[in-house]
């Protein structure tokens, strides 16, 4: 069977070692995987249909066990030939061999055992076909023996005061070292654990000393089994139940199935037809034989009324009673069955009342075979009996066509009544019941923190657990729901877990393979509580891959700080439609995953599954940093193949150094690569060595010394004088000359370790190499051109070959000679090291025209100056429009000629050398560049700068956008072959300060921006929901980059929630994310803060007056704050946030105000600000919500009184003025004057009659 292709569909697993046999988004019956049993797992309890090993029928796993073995001692192994490669040597590598029905290989580990070193091998069947419960063996890697002893942990490995289920748990699966009693640990995750008649699988770890003795088991998962449990099973034995055997056949099923016992379940049995009585109860019995053997004596009561609810009465009110050995703290439980409708029906409302008054739980049983046999219509019989189930009768109701058919529910109606005794909860779904801990694990070695992942904990959602020495912290399912938003229970969070470190903070990472369908891998850091904070997550970008399957942290150049994290993603498929496999490569800051690529492996053609496992190598070709192994044990027809990444500096190289093939050291090797370790040394050459875990063998690889190998060639002569002839050739008087080639080796680790064996190839005039360009020089011993030998080098090998100049038409260039050297096929002497030279070019001059002393003194001058696009004013912001840089090099020559004349050209890592502009008079100038060393080198007038010549060009560069730096420096410097006079002016440095115009853009949409509050709404003091809080408000942020790539950028949303006087204001019910894995929103606090989905909200408003508030904002309001991480922006990429919040309506209609304007604001800024610059006018959105109250009166502005005030004494004060032009008050005036001076006539007339 092809392993790469899937039976069924494409995100299938067949069998394989990932174990989902039909869907990998789905289990085998279903997403449990239950098949027939009571809580069963058929044939695996895993729960996985062919389980995680996929261990069955395919590649993955294995018909019948080939080996051969029976027994505790394996005794085959072979010697193994050599194959091409860098320094993990397979010349002499052991192979251990096991049985491979057993899984011997699964996983494999490097262990020190006081004076000993051994290669312990997991292998997790061990024991099949019996029973699956695993085992360890350890292989000793010293000496000629190949055999391996088992050690026989599986006994050991258990619980005190726990009922344990050994059988099945896969002992082995998982191996991790635990340095600080300098021993090791292994999990069997399916180890289960019974309570009562139910089985749990919490997994189990146990620590190992170092005499592989088990020290102590642990299962931080374990259950507490259900609480003392009462059951009351309520019989009818009235006439028209026919016959009577399959009641006792029933009970005789049940009764066994159920935890009788004292401190844990009790069974009464009441029998009712007219009346009701007990058979026995709940006192009578205290074992399990007792109550069955009493079931069995139960025989008819009859009677010719049906008078259930009578008897459930009964037994409610006596049943249950303490003095009928009722207990006040058990689970009560009722069981009714019956074949006929009840007669006192009108009972029954009360009754069941009560029932759910004294929370009793009850199931129903209709048997309808009287109903049948005469012809009955049964549906009022079935109403009845669903009215006596509990909710949801889907659970709690049952009907079978006859008597006979009750035996066949018993098992059925103990799986429902599964939560209730083993876990006391009924209706729950499941937490930590099927955690299956230890399915992968990792010491945090400074933090002294084992990390267990627990694949099956929340229904599959998993979880991890932290133990240290102190506590054991089992993450409950919110700490990271909202990061999974795990719709179907299914994510697998935990199946792989490792941790970080940068800047003294650990963060911890966790692997969640089928989250969203393409997987994620999470980042955490815990709090001083322990609570885990996510700081980051990245999501596959292939459905169906199993990325974050595999994680692997590397601390590349070993400053206890991590480096990178390799994430593998085994079932990537290739643009082939092969199942190729991949390993993403990020770097780490402060816990934000960069992703920088992947690890190049296997051809797009082959179905490798590269990636099944991937570990980290101390530093194997001992160059100061660390190293990486990556298994394909899928590759070549399912042979294997494992592949070598060096580490360089403060990551992995990306293309292998050595790619190993389990064919090439044993033809009958499978699934060579499906484990790997590489931590230790384990044959005291201090070189860390290999192993790697294959179907029923595992493989100790032994890594080479590394020879670093110079060469220097002299000549002698050392220029040729054409004028001078030396030897004879073919009878031709010809110049000969000496070429004297040394080879010089350095070895790592120690000087001890050569020879070293290698071949070396001398070739003339090979820049001319063509085959019709004849070279200028023959070497005497060959009359060839080419000279090639394989020699043995110790510290030093010197050897003479002469060369005979033939004519030519070029005798200004020198003869060049060009020195090769490549490692010989033989695995036993140190390699040599790829990453050095291994060609060199060496020549020798004609003879140069320089005067009588033959020595050329030349006076070189350098001027540099920037071209003329190149802004003056600094610093220089580059774009992706304008990204090009060039310099104006000026080099002149003021004395003797000046052979060989050549610009060296340094740049920093934010250029690219793009072209030269060659000078305008036809002078050559050719230049070559070295992007990984950043230099250039232009040669200048070859062969010879005369004397007063000056060469005049243009060198241009690019920026790489993807190293942006706050300037970019050149360095230029002139030399020739001869002597220079004036060194000083020789040089030149070009410093240009930089910003970049990061080109991301910030935009947004809504789907409110008006909104009218009702003159007649009330506010509602009690929110029971969303739409109690008011209408609904989407806002979707889109960040987008054009042409540019960036790093990281912050996203803050500034949200005003409560008024200045704590009304609330605005309500924010969710926070997502459309670009999986690259944007990480910190929401805790933010979302549902009052929980309202859970609970019905009480929510009291104050009157407050928003007159003169134009704006509820951050300044007139308190606002909430939304903080957005986006890492590894693409080009032409849009990234978007979309919040969804709800407007309290409420506060609004307790508020006094006509319109006013709900905002929110947000704004983007680079990590760099100073360096990434953005444009302020796509840096800040604003997002308004107007609103307005209807019936309310508006406002009248200070400015509009003062303005009325004054216009009104404007215009009385004109009146007046133009009514006294016209002579108005004159008049008046006049007439009110002689009516005062006739009142004072008439008032003297009076005095003087008096």
């Amino acid at each position: 069977m092809n392993g790469s292709r899937f039976d069924g569909d494409r995100f299938g697993f067949d069998e394989d070692r990932f174990g989902f046999e039909k869907d990998r988004f789905g289990f085998e019956e279903d997403r449990f995987g239950f098949g027939g049993d009571r809580f069963g797992f058929d044939e695996d309890r895993f729960g996985f249909g062919g389980d995680r090993f996929g261990f069955g029928g395919d590649r993955f796993g294995f018909e019948e066990d080939r080996s051969g073995f029976d027994g505790d001692r394996l005794e085959t192994g072979c010697r193994v030939r050599s194959v091409w490669g860098f320094n993990v040597g397979t010349a002499s590598a052991k192979v251990f061999s096991g049985p491979a029905a057993e899984q011997f290989g699964y996983t494999v580990q490097q262990f020190q055992s006081q004076q000993s070193k051994w290669l312990l091998v997991g292998s997790p069947w061990s024991g099949h076909p019996r029973n699956r419960q695993g085992d360890v063996y350890r292989c000793p890697v010293s000496g000629p023996t190949t055999n391996c002893d088992r050690l026989n942990l599986q006994n050991s490995v258990r619980v005190p005061s726990v009922d344990n289920t050994v059988t099945n748990m896969s002992l082995g699966l998982t191996l991790t070292p635990t340095p600080k009693n300098r021993g090791f640990m292994t999990c069997g995750p399916l180890w289960a654990q019974r309570c009562g008649g139910q089985y749990f699988y919490p997994g189990i770890c146990a620590a190992v000393s170092p005499v592989f003795s088990v020290q102590s088991a642990f299962a931080p998962a374990l259950q507490t089994c259900g609480g003392p449990i009462d059951i009351v099973i309520v019989l009818d034995g009235s006439n028209s139940i026919y016959p009577w055997t399959p009641m006792n056949d029933f009970l005789q099923k049940l009764l066994p199935a159920l935890d009788i016992g004292p401190g844990r379940t009790q069974v009464s049995v009441v029998q009712y037809a007219v009346d009701a009585d007990f058979e026995f109860r709940l006192r009578d019995y205290r074992t399990k034989e007792e109550v069955i053997a009493a079931a069995s004596r139960i025989t008819q009561r009859y009677g010719h009324s049906t008078n259930t609810f009578h008897a459930v009465d009964f037994a409610v009110d006596f049943g249950f009673l303490r003095v009928n050995g009722g207990r006040p703290e058990a689970a009560k439980i009722m069981v009714v069955v019956t074949d006929g409708e009840s007669h006192d029906r009108a009972f029954r409302d009360r009754v069941i009342a009560k029932c759910d008054e004294k929370k009793i739980t009850r199931f129903g049983i209709a048997v309808l075979g009287h109903y049948i046999r005469n012809n009955y219509d049964t549906r009022n019989l079935i109403a009845e009996i669903k009215s006596i189930a509990s909710a949801p009768t889907g659970k709690y109701f049952f009907n079978v066509s006859e008597e006979a058919a009750l035996s066949e529910i018993a098992g059925t109606l103990g799986n429902r009544i599964f939560n209730i005794e083993g876990t006391g909860k009924a209706g729950e779904s499941f937490q930590m019941e099927m955690a299956q801990v230890g399915f992968s694990a990792h010491y945090a070695v400074k933090e002294d923190v084992l990390m267990l992942g627990a694949v099956g904990a929340y229904a599959w959602s998993g979880t991890v657990v932290h133990k240290t020495d102190q506590k054991t912290s089992v993450f409950p399912f919110s700490s990271f729901q909202h990061v999974l938003q795990d719709r179907n229970h299914s994510s697998l969070l935990g199946y792989s877990v490792t941790s970080l470190r940068d800047r003294g903070v650990v963060y911890y990472v966790a692997g969640a393979p089928r989250s969203n369908h393409s997987g994620q891998v999470i980042v955490y850091t815990l709090d001083t509580q322990d609570t885990p904070t996510v700081v980051h997550s990245q999501r596959g970008e292939q459905i169906g891959s199993y990325f974050g399957s595999v994680v692997c942290a590397v601390d590349v150049d070993q400053d206890d700080v991590t480096d990178v994290l390799l994430v593998g993603a085994p079932m990537f498929m290739s643009v082939m439609k092969r199942e190729l496999g991949r390993v993403y490569l990020f770097t780490v800051t402060q816990g934000i995953l960069n992703g920088r690529g992947f690890l190049n492996g296997p051809a797009p053609s082959e179905d490798a599954r590269f990636g099944t496992a991937v570990a980290p190598v101390s530093d194997v070709n001992l160059d100061g940093f660390g190293d990486v192994v990556v298994g394909a044990p899928l590759e070549e027809d399912g042979r294997g193949v494992v592949y070598v990444y060096n580490g360089d500096r403060r990551t992995i190289r990306l293309q292998y150094s050595q790619r190993i093939p389990g064919s090439k050291l044993d033809t009958s090797l499978q699934y060579f690569g499906r484990s790997l370790d590489g931590g230790g040394d384990l044959n005291d050459d201090a070189i860390p060595d290999v192993s790697v875990g294959a179907l029923g063998k595992a493989v100790q690889l032994w890594s080479r010394g590394v020879a670093t190998v110079t060469a220097e060639v002299t000549f002698t002569p050392d220029k040729i004088d054409l004028s001078r002839t030396s030897c004879d050739v073919n009878g031709r008087r010809v110049l000969c000359f000496d070429c004297f080639v040394c080879f010089r080796s350095a070895y790592r680790p120690r000087s001890e370790l050569g020879p070293v064996d290698m071949s070396y190839k001398l070739t003339l005039d090979a820049d001319l190499h063509s085959l019709h360009v004849s070279s200028r020089g023959l070497f005497t011993e060959t009359n060839e051109r080419f000279l090639q030998k394989d020699v043995r080098v110790g510290n030093t090998l010197c050897l003479t070959h002469q060369v005979y100049v033939q004519n030519a038409p070029d005798f200004v260039n020198p003869l060049g000679l060009r020195v090769d050297v490549s490692d010989q096929s033989s695995d036993s002497s140190p390699a040599l090291n790829i990453f050095s030279p291994h060609s060199w070019e060496f020549s020798i001059p004609f003879a140069k025209l320089c005067g009588s002393d033959l020595i050329c003194v030349s006076d070189l001058t350098l001027r540099v100056k920037t071209g003329p696009e190149t802004p003056s004013k600094y610093p220089v912001t580059v774009s992706y429009n304008s990204r090009e840089i060039s310099f104006e090099v000026l080099v002149r020559n003021l004395k003797e000629n000046a052979y060989n004349t050549q610009i060296f050209i340094k740049f920093s890592s934010n250029l690219f050398y793009a072209s030269v502009t060659p000078p305008s008079d036809g002078t050559a100038v050719h230049c070559s560049s070295s992007e990984e060393a950043g230099t250039v080198v232009c040669r200048v007038g070859y062969p010879a700068l005369r004397k007063d010549q000056q060469v005049k060009f243009m060198i241009h560069f690019d920026f790489n956008l993807y190293n942006p730096q706050s300037k970019a420096t050149v360095e230029f410097e002139a030399k020739s072959e001869g002597r220079e006079e004036k060194p000083r002016d020789n040089k030149a440095t070009v410093s240009i300060p930089l910003r970049y115009n990061a080109d991301v853009l910030l935009t947004k949409e809504s789907t409110l921006d008006f909104y009218e509050v009702s003159k007649n709404a009330s506010a509602k003091s009690l929110v029971k929901n969303f739409e109690d809080i008011g209408p609904e408000f989407k806002v979707s942020l889109k960040v987008s980059t054009v042409n540019f790539p960036v790093s990281l950028v912050y996203l803050t949303v500034s949200v005003p929630v409560k008024t200045l006087g704590n009304n609330p204001l605005l309500y924010i019910t969710g926070v997502s994310t459309q670009t999986s894995g690259v944007v990480t929103c910190s929401t805790t606090g933010l979302i549902d803060t009052l929980q309202i989905e859970k609970k019905p909200h009480k929510v009291s408003f104050s009157r407050e007056s928003f007159r003169g508030i134009k704006t509820l904002d951050c300044k007139s309001a308190k606002c909430s704050v939304l903080k957005c991480v986006i890492g590894s922006m693409r080009k032409k990429t849009d990234y978007f946030i979309n919040m969804t919040m709800r407007i309290w309506n409420s506060t609004f209609v307790s508020s006094t105000f006509e319109s006013t304007v709900l905002t929110v604001n947000a704004d983007i800024q680079t990590s760099q600000p100073n360096l990434l610059s953005l444009a302020l006018k796509h840096t800040q959105v604003t997002v308004q919500v107007t609103i307005r109250k209807l019936g309310e009166k508006a406002d009248l502005p200070k400015g509009v009184i003062v303005g009325s005030v004054i216009g009104g004494l404007s215009i009385l004060l004109l009146t007046i003025g133009l009514l006294w032009k016209l002579g108005f008050f004159k008049r008046k005036y006049k007439q009110l004057q002689k009516e005062a001076e006739e009142e004072m006539q008439d008032e003297r007339e009076q005095d003087e009659g008096l």
